[in-house]
């Protein structure tokens, strides 16, 4: 069963970034990286530095795709699903999003 959470307006994210948001007990770092409605959920944990830190990275496009680059130690995470391109056994979750009524929603 799928349970849409709202976690915030779609104008709260300024276009080319990333804000974080708790969705229960995780954090989730929401991306919007055009200034369209399009807005991306990914787990907000550094799995190399184990921190808090990843909607705070830089959005990036390699190879047609988009990625965001932790802020840390550099690795880049695919924003459609997590994967980690230097090392996809630190792959992260990603979740599914949706824009409702101007409400960004997560699927948990």
């Amino acid at each position: 069963m799928s349970q849409w959470l709202t976690l915030c307006s779609v104008e709260q994210i300024l276009p080319g970034c990333g804000v974080c948001a708790l969705a229960g007990e995780q954090q989730v770092a929401l991306f919007r990286p055009r200034a369209d409605e399009h807005v991306f959920a990914l787990s907000n944990i550094d799995p190399f530095a184990q921190a808090s830190v990843l909607s705070r990275g830089i959005i990036a496009e390699h190879q047609g795709e988009l990625w965001v680059a932790s802020p840390l130690k550099k690795q880049h995470f695919r924003l459609t699903d997590g994967l980690c391109m230097e090392d996809e056994s630190h792959s992260i979750t990603a979740y599914p999003t949706r824009v409702r009524d101007g409400n960004v929603q997560i699927n948990l």
